[in-house]
Formats: structure tokens, sequence, C-alpha cells
């Protein structure tokens, strides 16, 4: 089984950028579809986006679309989210996972790292 660990998530003032790493190590990286979510404090963890295994497409929640941009690294097990124009509301912390099949709900992917908080200051 893949282990997860995240990295490079930090304060930041509303519309800088941070980009968040996501380290994997154990079974074969490249099989898996690697989704992001995030959970604000109070609020459920929802879905921010995913890149499939097979063809690298990759996926947005609407309200991500045009700021976030998923991408992966299979020879150095990594997949990173690269986050622009910050705004507070998207404070959280953020998770990645992996799956076997590119999903949309938590209950699809089987590995979650243990999260890194993301901060946004007005």
């Amino acid at each position: 089984q893949v282990q997860l660990v995240e990295s490079g998530g930090g304060l930041v003032q509303a519309g800088g950028s941070l980009r968040l790493s996501c380290a994997a190590s154990g079974r074969t990286f490249s099989w898996y579809s690697m989704g992001w979510f995030r959970q604000a404090p109070g609020k459920e963890r929802e879905f921010v986006a995913a890149i499939r295994w097979s063809n690298n497409s990759t996926y947005y929640a609407d309200s991500m679309k045009g700021r976030f941009t998923i991408s992966r690294d299979n020879p150095k097990n990594t997949v990173y989210l690269q986050m622009n124009s910050l705004k507070p509301e998207d404070t959280a912390v953020y998770y990645c996972a992996a799956g076997p099949n590119l999903g949309f709900l938590n209950r699809e992917y089987a590995v979650w790292g243990q999260g890194t908080q993301v901060t946004v200051s007005s």
C-alpha cells in the first residue's frame, strides 16, 4: 500500500500562491489516481482536484478552476497542487489521497496523507 506525506502549506496573504506537494512511498505510485481534498474548521472535507493515473486527465471543483492546478511527477512519486489567487475562504487543511480510480468523493480514496495547513489572510 502507498503512504502519503503532504508538505508546502503555510500562511499566505490573499492573492498569493502556494504549491503543495504530496510524496508517495510504497506500492507503485503511477498506478494510483490522486486527489486533493480540503477541510475547513467546522466543515466537511471537500473535493479540490484529481488526476487520473492512466492518462493524467485532471478534474477540479468549480471554485478552484482557473486558480488551482494539479500535476504529478511519476518518477519522483509526487503529486502537486499549485494554488494561485488564494482567498481567505481557501483556508483549510489540505489532504492528498490515492485510489485505484479517479473519484470526487472521500470514500473513493483508500489512502490519505496527514494533511497540511493552508491559511490565507485577508
